[in-house]
């Protein structure tokens, strides 16, 4: 049992304990026994924080079915191992040393000595953020729903926001809040920070602390946060600027006024960062904006967060040795400092392996499902892979082995394909021969 099969069997005993939980008739909204596919599926996309559904989650599942799925969603986002070690904590128990391991590999941190410290930091970050947003949504909820039903919307919301789940108790997600600045504020704050990772977000704090604090040194970021912050920033530039240029004339903001399209441009940049949430219609999206779409899910939220896809550290190295390529350099330099061989290797195994798998699942699909175009095919795969959740209103009509597919993909997605792989093939055995080198034509 390696640290690999751990958190991948951990990931799979949370979704099949999800799935008989959802199964039971309390869990039902009319109290009849659920469909293991629905259950099943749902768990899943709870799970790997994904948001794809296919059915309704505000008319099908029950109170008691939604607070499953509420639960599932924090687990999914926290991962497994944090989860757990947080549960030991609390019992009194020490970890053992493999599951310090694991939960160091699940959150992209380095280092054993603290972890339960960051553990403890992970889960205090997490409770301040959903309940500041569900302070924040309740403004608009409680007036309008109610202090009960209020109330849990804004719970509900706020955590799934935060979680980059995509979850959402209303039958069009957020379209009828597009344009409302609370909600549309709120929940893109609490998807940025729950995309950017838990790492930054408390060198942010630190680096606050310090600053309020002029008797101690200033907090010096690290080249993480500068490279995921930065590239985060230049990502929701493009997706806003994209998404109001492609959407002006053709796609779905045609009619709307200046003021509307600058609150829908805005939300659907942040919210392919892996969050699922939508303000518009994405069948009605141009396909210039759908392939803008697809682009920014691949390429997903940073290492350590609650989101998928490839990583934004993985395409700012990329980017960088392309550059290096260009200039003649021998070197990927980030911020001063070189970038580790191994680095550019596992940076460019994510990019094959995740390639690989969408194709894969495309494939599949398009033979399970032939009346689909190959747009909705492609969309449907990349946003379950990236755990994004986005759709265009084709998930609940795939076929039995297409959903399963899609299954495949949100669990995939989510543990990673590295991780995977290794779970399944277990340790690498360093090799202890060298081979001669030799010149091969390439581009």
């Amino acid at each position: 049992m390696t640290v690999a099969r751990t958190i991948c069997l951990g990931f799979l005993g949370t979704i099949a304990i999800s799935a008989l939980l959802l199964m039971l008739p309390w869990s039902i909204a009319d109290g009849s026994w659920g469909s293991p596919l629905v259950s099943l599926f749902t768990a899943t996309s709870a799970t790997c924080v994904t948001g794809l559904a296919i059915v309704d989650t505000g008319t099908y599942f029950s109170g008691f079915g939604q607070a499953v799925l509420l639960l599932t969603i924090q687990i999914g986002g926290l991962g497994y191992m944090t989860a757990t070690t947080f549960l030991l904590l609390l019992l009194g128990k020490r970890s053992r040393l493999r599951h310090r391991v694991a939960v160091q590999e699940s959150l992209d941190a380095a280092g054993l000595s603290s972890v339960s410290q960051l553990v403890t930091s992970t889960i205090a970050l997490t409770l301040i953020f959903e309940l500041t947003g569900t302070f924040l949504l309740m403004a608009k909820f409680v007036p309008e729903f109610g202090w009960g039903q209020g109330l849990w919307q804004a719970l509900f919301h706020s955590v799934s926001a935060f979680n980059n789940a995509g979850f959402s108790l209303f039958p069009d997600s957020l379209v009828g809040y597009a344009v409302s600045p609370p909600i549309v504020l709120t929940i893109s704050a609490l998807i940025f920070f729950g995309g950017i990772g838990y790492q930054a977000i408390m060198e942010g704090f630190l680096w606050l602390r310090d600053w309020v604090n002029p008797n101690v040194s200033r907090f010096r970021f690290s080249m993480h946060f500068k490279t995921v912050t930065s590239t985060t920033a230049f990502l929701l530039a493009i997706g806003f600027l994209g998404f109001y240029g492609t959407e002006l004339h053709t796609g779905a903001m045609t009619g709307e006024s200046t003021g509307d399209r600058l609150w829908l441009a805005l939300f659907q940049s942040v919210t392919t960062r892996t969050a699922g949430f939508n303000s518009m219609e994405i069948g009605a999206m141009s396909t210039a904006g759908l392939f803008l779409t697809i682009a920014l899910m691949f390429v997903g939220a940073s290492p350590g967060s609650t989101g998928g896809g490839l990583k934004t550290t993985t395409l700012r190295i990329l980017a960088n040795c392309t550059h290096t390529v260009l200039r003649g350099g021998d070197d990927v330099i980030l911020y001063r400092r070189q970038v580790p061989k191994e680095m550019l290797m596992k940076a460019f195994a994510v990019v094959m392996g995740s390639l690989t798998t969408v194709i894969v699942a495309v494939v599949a699909i398009a033979i399970s499902d032939p009346d689909l175009s190959f747009v909705e095919v492609f969309f449907e795969s990349v946003s379950a892979f990236a755990t994004v959740g986005l759709s265009m209103g084709i998930t609940a009509k795939l076929s039995t082995f297409g959903k399963v597919v899609l299954i495949c993909l949100m669990y995939v997605g989510r543990v990673g394909v590295l991780l995977l792989m290794e779970a399944m093939l277990g340790d690498p055995c360093p090799s202890t021969v060298d081979y001669p080198e030799e010149d091969l034509l390439v581009g």
